[in-house]
């Protein structure tokens, strides 16, 4: 497995319940800025194998991306079971819900 692919398995892995997190942020961490179709690549391919929890990762405006009408409802059930509100646009508020991997660690180490 190549190392991007790796960190992104890794990446989605992390994402914590109640938050979520967008494709090109996934792709930044995992080293690759421009790498977000990357990243839907390995959802895609690797969330069963894996068991990701796919329905954290959004678009970089908060929206869910899947236009499959049975896949976006069960992302956004998923979501909502989890505490993160979907506004009736489909969209989260990332202001509110977006995991920051280093912020959270820092918010961690300061109690």
């Amino acid at each position: 497995m190549k190392p991007f692919t790796n960190e992104v398995i890794n990446i989605i892995g992390d994402i914590p319940p109640g938050k979520v997190m967008t494709y090109g942020q996934i792709a930044k961490l995992a080293g690759s800025p421009r790498g977000a179709r990357q990243v839907v690549r390995v959802l895609h391919t690797m969330s069963k194998a894996y068991e990701l929890p796919w329905h954290r990762v959004i678009n970089a405006k908060g929206e869910i991306s899947i236009q499959e009408e049975t896949l976006a409802r069960m992302q956004i059930e998923a979501l909502e079971e989890e505490g993160v509100h979907v506004d009736s646009s489909n969209r989260v508020d990332l202001s509110q819900f977006r995991f920051e991997p280093d912020h959270e660690m820092d918010d961690v180490n300061i109690i």
